[in-house]
């Protein structure tokens, strides 16, 4: 019966009752609660939008942004290609002994740099002294055996000479019937045996010379064993580990060897590089050497310089990679035979190239850009084409002229036409906008 209304009021029979009802619904709390937020934002908004004066709708200046900035910069660049290598002694040398003996002398120490025909190691040498004497024996008894079947063949020879004139006087008698046929037989008998004698006797001088020859041979043989006794260096270099020590029987001809030299003064670097670059790289050596640089780890500001003096006759065909090597003279010793060094080798050089610091440069969707500075101390994004980055420094081939200046750090605060405070390198204040 309360939806009846009431015909002299025109109201609904609920009475007075019902804007009460909506004032309290959830919705229209909300609803006030929203009205009083935008009001409280616009009071705000006009407030903040007075100026110095209180008067509104007059916004103040934005502060400058603080960035560090470089100049653009023209250098000679070198184009440089990377590589890893390995470095290599210039010769390797296992000293192994050349006669089997005990071991005397040790006379250097282990890891000490020994200067060519320096001597390393004593081998016993009684052995060998004792043989050297033998032979010169056998040569003196040899020459006496020579000298011997020399004066035999002057004697038979004579003998002989002799008898050949009595035979020519028998034969005149045997035509004269002075003797008998048996004589003459005789004589001629007499003769031709000492002829044989003779040619024996120059075949006795003959072996004799080859004994003395022999054991003259011999004499040079022990000679020289006895010169092996000490062993000495063949090169300048750097000594191992002694892996026989002194009292040991070394053995000639031994696979184990009794120490080994390094020679490091110079020494190599070997690298490889992709056959790609192999047309540059011989295009680049033809008109002179190329310049190497060694990086060794944990002294990257300390470079080792070389040039490259070898590139083998062949591509890997497994890796497609051409081999090269560098030489260093080393004479710090700061190169190590089996060390592992980074290889920048510098086949060109990009003459009055445009650069920036490496930091200024940032990648975007449309490719590299900078902020460039403005006289005026606002910035523009400007577009640019790269080369190679070496040493820090990015070449700038399009979109950048030399002397502009570029930020170098603080670049993500930065809009286009925002206004910066140029610091110097210690962080404090510098230019700024007036």
């Amino acid at each position: 019966m309360n939806d009846i209304q009431d015909p002299g009021s025109g109201r609904d029979s609920r009475g007075d009752n019902a804007p009460a009802a909506l004032a309290c619904s959830p919705l229209f709390t909300a609803s006030r609660r929203l009205i009083a937020a935008v009001l409280l934002v616009l009071l705000m908004t006009g407030a903040c939008s007075k100026n110095e004066t209180g008067k509104p709708g007059a916004a103040g200046p934005r502060p400058a942004t603080p960035i560090h900035a470089a100049s653009a910069t023209t250098e000679n660049v070198p184009i440089q290609l990377p590589a890893i290598g390995a470095v290599e002694p210039l010769a390797t040398i296992e000293v192994k002994s050349q006669v089997s003996g005990i071991i005397t002398d040790v006379l250097f120490e282990e890891g000490q740099v020994v200067e060519e025909d320096q001597v390393l190691l004593i081998i016993d040498r009684r052995p060998f002294e004792v043989a050297l004497q033998a032979a010169e024996a056998n040569l003196s008894r040899s020459q006496a055996e020579h000298q011997e079947a020399v004066s035999m063949v002057a004697r038979d020879k004579a003998q002989a000479e002799n008898a050949r004139k009595e035979l020519a006087r028998d034969t005149e008698l045997l035509s004269r019937g002075t003797i008998s046929q048996e004589e003459f037989d005789q004589s001629q008998a007499n003769a031709e045996a000492l002829e044989a004698d003779v040619r024996a006797d120059e075949a006795a001088v003959q072996s004799a010379a080859e004994m003395v020859r022999a054991s003259r041979a011999a004499i040079d043989e022990a000679q020289l064993q006895l010169e092996y006794c000490t062993i000495r260096s063949p090169i300048r270099g750097k000594t191992g580990s002694l892996l026989i020590h002194k009292g040991n029987l070394a053995r000639a001809g031994d696979t184990v060897p009794l120490v080994v030299i390094n020679q490091t003064q110079p020494i190599y670097v070997s690298f490889t590089l992709p056959e790609g670059n192999l047309s540059e790289v011989r295009s680049s050596m033809s008109s002179g050497s190329l310049a190497v640089q060694a990086v060794i780890p944990g002294e990257e500001d300390r470079p080792v310089s070389g040039a490259v003096t070898f590139i083998d006759n062949a591509v890997d065909a497994a890796t497609g990679t051409i081999r090269l090597k560098a030489t260093f003279s080393n004479e710090e010793d700061r190169l190590w035979p089996g060390q592992f060094v980074d290889v920048v080798l510098d086949i060109d050089t990009i003459e009055n190239a445009v650069v920036v610091p490496s930091e200024a440069v940032q990648v975007g969707q449309s490719g590299p850009y900078v902020y460039v500075v403005k006289p005026d101390l606002t910035v523009e994004v400007r577009g640019l084409a790269t080369g190679d980055t070496v040493d820090g420094k990015t070449i700038v081939t399009e979109g950048l002229q030399p002397g502009e200046t570029v930020a170098t750090d603080g670049q993500m605060r930065l809009a286009p036409g925002a206004t910066v405070k140029v610091l110097d390198e210690s962080g404090g204040g510098g230019a700024e906008a007036g």
